[in-house]
């Protein structure tokens, strides 16, 4: 079976082949392309993955490319985790709305917003080259806005195109094992977008274990979003939200931290993997281990603007292992194999959130089989949460028509509605600004 991983220069990418050589059985993937378009970045990578390869037996065989219809066909699954503009637009991002004083962040608010302008346009290409070179594919998405981004695929490829995240399945995982359920025997009760969603529920053997949790402050201020949003605040809710809605919750508070902050994220991050690429490209360098010396501080300082602001300390060491390789493996084996499973995904609604219509991409529990991911049934949202939804989902759809039509008056309206932007003419500003320092937002007229 055939795996085609599109940003395959990407630092993550050997967690993804990590999982793949643990995968044992018919079925399982024996041929891995990488597409990128940096070459250098492709060659440090595949140097990760032969080193990876020589720890195993039987492991998939690795090739690079950096032409896409090339590495598209014949393809079974394709798993797309592109960054366009690379992590330097991700820092442009928090850069031009910080200085308007709204939040840059990579996947919420005014730095959503201006990733989606600019990856829309490549996705909805990449969807079009699936649909003609490889039109049985399944393509898994982890390409953020992940949300946004699967919603603006689907329209080209239907439910053949399933987003992932890693945030639903540490957040459940925290809660089970603060509960001290098993993970794997537990039915999590999540909704809404991608990363603007609650857990409602953790059942247990038919019992819903949450409310135990709720009434608990000791045990609910024991984990990370309970450090995170303090105890008062999930009992107010009655419910976990995922961490990400902390951007929403305490937005004066996060943007504060990031103006702050000696450097945002994505600086962090650009300085931190052009190291690593470097040191990786240096004639005698052991790559794998370059490779988790450079994991292990990344994943050490996720969201610490946030957790500096709650006072919430260094994160545990149990949540630093990531986890969206194995929600991909997962899916995978279940499409390939009919191993029926349930994992929380992205995918269109259906007739789940009847607030919704049946086209909108939604992150909940899904039933998993060799058709694809089945969204389950679930209750209604409370109001709080319905009106972040419907508000958030309709910026999304604001993104999507400004990307069709290259309209920077949509493009503006996207920005101005999203309720982390308080003023129309912040969201003027927000447009201009983006378009001086994104070559790829050129096409908003």
């Amino acid at each position: 079976m055939k795996l085609t991983i599109l940003g395959g220069g990407g630092f993550r990418v050997p967690l993804v082949y990590g999982a793949l050589l643990g995968d044992r059985g018919e079925g399982r993937v024996t041929e891995v392309v990488l597409h990128d378009l940096d070459p250098l970045r492709l060659s440090a990578v595949t140097r990760v993955l032969a080193e990876q390869a020589s720890q195993a037996e039987d492991a998939p065989v690795v090739t690079a490319t950096t032409d896409l219809d090339e590495a598209l066909r014949g393809a079974d699954f394709i798993f797309s985790a592109i960054r366009v503009g690379g992590l330097e637009g991700r820092a442009n991002d928090e850069r031009v709305a910080l200085a308007e004083g709204v939040l840059g962040q990579e996947t919420v608010g005014a730095g959503g917003i201006a990733y989606g302008l600019r990856t829309v346009p490549v996705a909805v290409d990449i969807a079009q080259r699936v649909a003609r070179l490889a039109p049985d594919a399944w393509v898994i998405n982890f390409t953020n806005p992940a949300g946004l981004v699967t919603e603006a695929m689907s329209r080209h490829l239907g439910d053949r195109v399933i987003g992932i995240c890693d945030s639903p399945v540490g957040l459940g995982r925290r809660i089970a094992r603060v509960l001290g359920a098993n993970p794997r025997e537990a039915w999590i009760d999540y909704v809404g977008l991608n990363h603007l969603g609650w857990v409602r529920g953790l059942r247990v053997a038919g019992r819903d274990e949450l409310p135990r949790l709720l009434a608990d402050p000791e045990l609910l201020g024991s984990f990370e979003e309970g450090k995170l949003f303090g105890v008062d605040w999930l009992q107010s809710l009655g419910a976990i939200p995922n961490e990400y809605l902390h951007y929403y919750y305490f937005n004066r508070e996060a943007v504060r931290a990031y103006q702050q902050a000696e450097k945002t994220r994505g600086a962090f991050l650009h300085d931190q993997q052009a190291r690593f690429y470097d040191e990786v490209g240096a004639p005698g360098a052991k790559a794998l281990d370059v490779w988790d010396r450079t994991r292990a501080e990344r994943e050490a300082t996720y969201m610490s603007e946030n957790r500096e602001t709650a006072g919430a300390g260094e994160r545990d060491a149990d949540d630093l292992s990531g986890g969206y390789e194995k929600v991909a493996l997962a899916l995978m084996r279940a499409i390939a194999r009919d191993e029926r499973t349930t994992l929380i995904l992205n995918v269109r609604n259906q007739s789940t959130l009847s607030v919704l219509d049946n086209d909108a991409v939604i992150e909940v529990p899904c039933l998993v089989d060799a058709n694809g991911a089945h969204p389950v049934t679930v209750a209604p949202l409370p109001d709080h949460a319905t009106g972040l939804v419907c508000a958030v989902k309709a910026v999304e759809r604001e993104v999507l028509a400004a990307a069709e039509s290259g309209s920077r008056t949509t493009a503006v309206k996207a920005f101005a509605l999203h309720p982390l932007v308080d003023s129309v003419n912040v969201a003027r500003r927000l447009v201009e600004g983006y378009r001086e320092v994104h070559p790829g937002l050129a096409y908003l007229k």
